[in-house]
């Protein structure tokens, strides 16, 4: 048997999301949501799509899936901007953490996080994996 050389399984997270409800957020408070819960590099990633509001869920959605691996949610001082969903080798996704969160796995033992995200017109979801040693 092989030995997987990812890490143990410390918690999981996953979360589901309405893109209407993303879309009717984002109408109502305008670009003020999208850069409070969204950085720099995950707004051009979704702008770059026909229709942004999917990719914009997918990723909310991967955000309160890390959260909720981490045992906070948006508890415990982290913020939505700590948690960043980025394209990795061949578009698989990844998680960068910063401030609070970065902290928390850090005293958690959890040095990294595998993440599928899945969206189609209406809903998408999240699965957040935390792995330590």
């Amino acid at each position: 048997m092989e030995r997987d050389t990812r890490g143990n399984i410390c918690s999981i997270g996953s979360d589901l999301v309405s893109v209407g409800r993303i879309r009717e957020v984002t109408v109502k408070f305008g670009e003020r949501f999208i850069t409070r819960v969204f950085t720099g590099q995950e707004r051009r990633y979704c702008a770059a799509r026909r229709d942004p509001y999917p990719c914009y869920a997918a990723r909310f959605a991967a955000k309160e899936a890390v959260l909720k691996a981490l045992g906070t949610g948006l508890t415990a001082g982290c913020s939505w901007r700590n948690v960043e969903i980025v394209p990795g080798r061949q578009g698989v996704p990844q998680v960068q953490l910063y401030g609070r969160a970065a902290l928390l796995a850090r005293e958690r033992g959890i040095k990294k996080f595998l993440i599928t995200l899945s969206h189609d017109d209406l809903y998408a979801v999240a699965f957040a994996v935390a792995l330590g040693d």
